[in-house]
């Protein structure tokens, strides 16, 4: 069976491809803050191999050590999915420095960080990365500065590791999302009031994921732009 490592696995767009990708016959490698939940939703899963590590991506100097512990269970990621993600909305210019670093090592460093320690073990089999990225990479919204430069920012790490690792028969791609209703819209740092409806579900993206990580070996999607039929929000 092939591996699949998630972050941010515990709810919205992750747990919905943990069950998407176990569904598939896929062994599950899962990192999320949520240690509870972790646990309840790898008791779900009976037919595959199931691992967890709760983990603060906002924390870096625990990274790596968590995931070479996870990885010490054993299974070793064919798919590393780095979904985990943050957001906040504000003035750029008044945001507090605090708040720009968090999101920043959330959604930027912390995949850095994931990838320098997951990769080494993908090389002898070669493996795919996906990202996690959004719209936002490519336009700016007001009031979402950060997340748009950190997506941004994203897209470009992606392209340069698939470069890199290219030799390594490691392949890399991004997942670019329109607005999805995922539990990012509950964020106490996020304020909108958007037709969350019309929004793409969380269970459309997981089946992305899916398809993108099943393509055969020796092609690359390099980005997927999955868009709300009604448009950008």
């Amino acid at each position: 069976m092939p591996t699949a490592l998630i972050t941010g696995a515990s709810k919205g767009i992750g747990r919905e491809t943990a069950q998407a990708f176990a569904s598939s016959g896929w062994n599950l490698l899962l990192v999320s803050r949520d240690e509870n939940s972790l646990k309840n939703l790898s008791n779900e899963f009976k037919d595959v191999q199931v691992f967890y590590k709760a983990l603060d991506l906002n924390q870096p100097k625990l990274i790596s050590p968590a995931l070479n512990e996870l990885l010490d269970n054993g299974l070793y990621p064919d798919v590393l999915i780095n979904n985990a993600g943050v957001a906040w909305t504000g003035d750029l210019i008044s945001m507090p420095l605090e708040k720009w670093q968090w999101i920043m090592q959330v959604n930027l460093n912390s995949v850095f960080q994931i990838c320098s320690t997951v990769v080494p073990c993908m090389r002898s089999k070669g493996g795919l990365i996906i990202n996690v990225s959004s719209h936002a990479s490519r336009n700016a919204f007001p009031q979402w500065g950060a997340y748009c430069v950190s997506k941004a920012a994203l897209a470009s790490l992606t392209s340069c590791l698939a470069a890199e690792e290219r030799q390594n028969g490691i392949r890399a791609c991004t997942l670019t999302l329109g607005s999805v209703n995922s539990t990012l819209w509950d964020s106490e740092t996020v304020q909108s009031n958007f037709d969350r409806n019309a929004m793409l579900s969380a269970q459309q993206v997981a089946l992305e994921l899916l398809r993108l990580a099943e393509q055969p070996c020796n092609q690359i999607i390099e980005d997927l732009t999955l868009m709300p039929a009604t448009g950008a929000f």
